[in-house]
């Protein structure tokens, strides 16, 4: 007799499709949109932030005045090799945390009118 578990059908069902509730995985999209977006603007540093059990291993980039984006980009790996490739500095945002313009733009944002 096999015994089964309360939860076990929810770990089956998390590790077929990648880790759970993370959608979709990295690709050329990302990579893609991430290059346009610092070729777009100055000053532009990655940060990295590590998987979760929701999301998959992400980079912010942040430019010069504080504007950010985010997507996923697979591994701290993958983005060193992106930082590398695209000239940027690349961080592990559990290391240094997310640089204060970056705080400082969101918080512009929200007060920006129509917002």
């Amino acid at each position: 007799m096999v015994e089964v578990g309360i939860f076990d059908s929810l770990r089956r069902r998390g590790r077929r499709g990648g880790s759970a509730g993370a959608g979709r995985s990295p690709g050329s999209a990302d990579t893609r949109y991430l290059q346009e977006w610092a070729a777009e603007r100055r000053g532009v540093e990655a940060f990295v932030e590590p998987k979760t059990t929701v999301t998959d291993t992400t980079v912010v980039l942040v430019a010069h005045d504080g504007e950010w984006t985010r997507r996923r980009i697979g591994s701290l790996d993958a983005a060193q090799r992106f930082g590398h490739k695209n000239t940027i500095p690349v961080y592990e945002v559990s290391r240094v945390g997310y640089p204060q313009r970056m705080r400082d733009y969101t918080e512009r944002q929200k007060r920006r009118p129509g917002s």
